[in-house]
């Protein structure tokens, strides 16, 4: 039996000299014989300064030699930290063992061409397991059962010094901040193959969370974030709890780094203080956007941001968009508008929301001139849903056929929203989806009470685990109940083609139309997507895509005739999102159609 010392487990061991350079150097080619363990291979190979200092660093003769011999060292702590105490390592510079002693002079000889032949190869003996596996120091009875190393396993270092973490782990999740796990001693058994591991924590006094301060607040209420704060002085110390509470905070996109810092010492009540240190992102900002599609042509938009107007992370963003051109379009159109958004209203993770919007567009479809408004409660259920409900108005004046009508509408839309997805322009897994039901009442003449529903989802699927192979799917249903298609105002109703549902076809003209083969609308629709991503390299991918949808006039989702268009596309990725260039064709061209549609713009096309 003999103790040998664990510090062979860190990367530190396996740190590599400085390069050493020779006047004359020798090129060279180094094998390691694989050992049949891809992840002992990769070890040893991204261990080894023959390897790594090959091209950056070349040398001969005695410098070849002795970095071969350094090598061979690596090799051994390797190996051990694998488990493999008894392998062996033997290092030929050109067939000739490292201590044949001509070897320095056969190296300064030899051509530059072809390279030396430096190989290795490994005798890697029995595999030590574990032995016992003690914790010596007194700790809670619940700390052994959480301690994921047992006797009979193999005595891999990785594992070791995970089971160290998560010894520590548990003891300050059990409220024992100040801790402190070293690195176990370990007794080696080369007779039985074994090595004894024995953890020797210092658990510290248990305490719970002290007073909870603040620094680098500037504009935020420190008021709100104490209301808002997940943890409170008095509750056990615990790190999830206090990193739950840091991440809420960053959450609400007021903050550019939240760092939570308990303190290294208990105060004199016995507790252990924390300190959120925040660094506030600057308080405007500006997005300016573009896209481009052959049907709507250009679309300008540009949005002024306050994230924290009063102090307490309210929002307010003032938005103008700019439509020109596009072979759907008839006359340049407009947006503009604001959004305020008061967060916490009432309750925790219940938002405020006021919209307000003026439109004025021409298309193909009709002629509107419009003023929305918008009053919802927007609330948080959990980390992938959120509901809302609200109130909205709309005063709006549509041409249609020659035919001017103006509308004053009522609504309470409610929406059910699900999101598990981690990136808003470039999702590669997870589902989005979202129920939205709007009861709506149209008031004077022409009158009218409806109902407009719509289920629309989303979900993408990983094929190799990378995020660089993805088949995305989407679908949309829709209805309007309580009236034919000419009692719904020409914007209620449902109207398909274009990027948002069937790529090929122009913007809104699939579907029933009228003599003249402009868009009439419906009071349903259905549509799906698939569509497949592959990126190429680290910045280029290509996509190719099918679409299918229907509107019906006056029935049903699905019982219209189905529509399709296809197409392919390229993508460019940036820090921002990719970069969006789609070609779609219509399968099935209509009277007066195009050939093709193009879409650019930023992110994917859902």
């Amino acid at each position: 039996m003999r103790w040998v010392s664990l510090a062979f487990l860190t990367s530190a061991s396996l740190a590599l000299p400085g390069p050493s350079r020779a006047a004359d150097p020798q090129p060279y080619d180094v094998t390691l014989n694989p050992t049949g363990d891809a992840a002992l291979d990769a070890a040893l190979q991204g261990s080894s300064t023959l390897i790594s200092l090959q091209k950056s660093a070349p040398v001969a003769g005695f410098a070849l030699t002795e970095r071969a011999r350094q090598d061979a060292a690596r090799f051994e702590t390797a190996l051990r930290s694998f488990g493999y105490y008894k392998a062996s390592v033997s290092t030929t510079i050109g067939g000739h063992p490292l201590d044949d002693p001509d070897l320095t002079a056969i190296i300064d000889e030899a051509p530059s061409d072809p390279p030396l032949p430096v190989a290795v190869s490994f005798d890697l003996g029995p595999r030590f397991t574990l032995g016992t596996v003690v914790i010596s120091t007194p700790v809670p009875t619940d700390i052994r059962a959480r301690l994921d190393l047992e006797p009979g396993q193999p005595a891999m270092s990785a594992q070791i010094l995970a089971a160290q973490s998560q010894l520590l782990g548990a003891l300050r999740s059990d409220g024992y901040p100040l801790a402190k796990v070293p690195v176990p001693a370990a007794v080696l058994h080369p007779d039985q193959n074994q090595l004894d591991v024995e953890f020797r924590p210092d658990t510290g006094p248990r305490a719970d969370l002290g007073p909870i301060s603040f620094s680098g607040l500037k504009d935020m209420n420190e008021a709100f974030i104490r209301r808002r704060l997940l943890i409170h002085q008095g509750e056990p110390f615990n790190p999830a709890t206090i990193e739950k509470a840091r991440q809420d905070l960053s959450s609400i996109g007021v903050f550019s780094v939240v760092r939570a810092e308990p303190a290294s010492a208990l105060d004199a009540n016995g507790q252990l203080p924390v300190d959120f240190d925040l660094t506030e992102r600057p308080l405007h900002a500006v997005d300016v956007t573009a896209a481009y599609s052959t049907d709507l042509g250009v679309n300008f938009s540009t949005t002024w941001h306050d994230r924290n107007l009063f102090g307490n992370a309210e929002q307010l963003n003032l938005a103008a968009s700019a439509l020109l051109g596009g072979d759907a379009v008839t006359k340049p159109g407009y947006s503009v508008g604001g959004q305020f958004v008061k967060p916490d209203f009432l309750a925790r993770d219940q938002s405020l929301e006021i919209d307000l919007n003026a439109v004025k567009q021409s298309l193909q479809a009709y002629d509107q001139t419009a003023l929305l408004e918008k009053i919802a409660l927007n609330r948080k259920l959990t980390p992938h849903w959120t509901a809302s409900v609200g109130l909205s108005g709309e005063q709006e004046s549509i041409i249609q056929e020659g035919e001017t009508r103006h509308y004053n509408l009522v609504g309470v839309p409610a929406s059910l929203k699900y999101d598990s997805t981690t990136s808003l322009l470039d999702p590669t897994d997870g589902v989005r989806a979202m129920l939205l039901v709007t009861p709506t009442e149209s008031l004077g003449q022409p009158g009218a009470t409806f109902v407009i529903g719509q289920l629309s989802g989303s979900t993408y699927l990983d094929i190799l685990n990378d995020g660089r192979s993805v088949v995305a799917l989407r679908g949309l249903v829709g209805q309007a109940s309580g009236v034919g298609v000419f009692g719904l105002p020409p914007d209620q109703r449902f109207y398909a083609g274009g990027s948002a549902t069937v790529r090929g076809y122009r913007y809104q003209t699939l579907g029933p139309q009228f003599a003249d083969q402009k868009p009439t609308g419906g009071t349903a629709i259905s549509t799906g997507s698939i569509e497949v991503r592959q990126r190429i390299l680290s910045t280029y991918g290509i996509v190719g895509f099918v679409d299918v949808g229907q509107v019906s006039s006056n029935g049903a989702p699905f019982t219209s005739n189905w529509h399709a268009g296809a197409g392919v596309g390229a993508r460019y990725y940036t820090p921002i999102g990719p970069i969006r260039l789609d070609v779609a064709v219509p399968l099935e061209k209509l009277p007066g159609g195009d050939k093709f549609e193009l879409y650019i713009g930023i992110g994917q096309a859902f």
